[in-house]
């Protein structure tokens, strides 16, 4: 029972998925930090609200536009590197890999074979025919 769990944990997918997950959480803290440090401060610039940036209150209650543009930045920014540095390179290894498999032809056993040139002789023979 545990071999078959180590197994299952050495899989190549699994060590692939659990490095991604990794790459991803800190690829996704990378950006995070950018659009914190630029983004925001622009978007505040431009729009006002001071440190919340592009915010403005009705009832007491405080609309933080800004914070969602940010995310929305964020998420674009995350989802446009890893369509073109991730899913698009293994499209194309993939669509390589696919072509570049030929089927070998399949082996015909030995007894076949034979069969076949007795057939085949049998059926050279003048006047000759084989009913198989």
């Amino acid at each position: 029972m545990l071999k078959g769990f180590k197994d299952f944990l050495l899989r190549g997918n699994i060590v692939d998925l659990a490095v991604a997950v990794v790459i991803g959480t800190a690829f996704t803290a990378l950006v995070g930090a950018f659009t914190k440090s630029f983004i925001e401060p622009l978007l505040g610039a431009i729009g006002g609200g001071g440190e919340l940036g592009m915010s403005f209150t009705v009832n007491d209650q405080v609309f933080t536009v800004g914070a969602f543009i940010t995310a929305v930045i964020t998420f674009v920014i995350t989802a446009a590197v890893i369509y073109f540095f991730v899913v698009t390179p293994m499209k194309k290894v993939q669509e390589r890999l696919a072509a570049g498999k030929v089927e070998a032809p399949v082996a015909v056993p030995e007894d076949v074979q034979l069969l076949r040139e007795i057939r085949d002789s049998l059926a050279s023979r003048p006047g000759g025919t084989t009913q198989i």
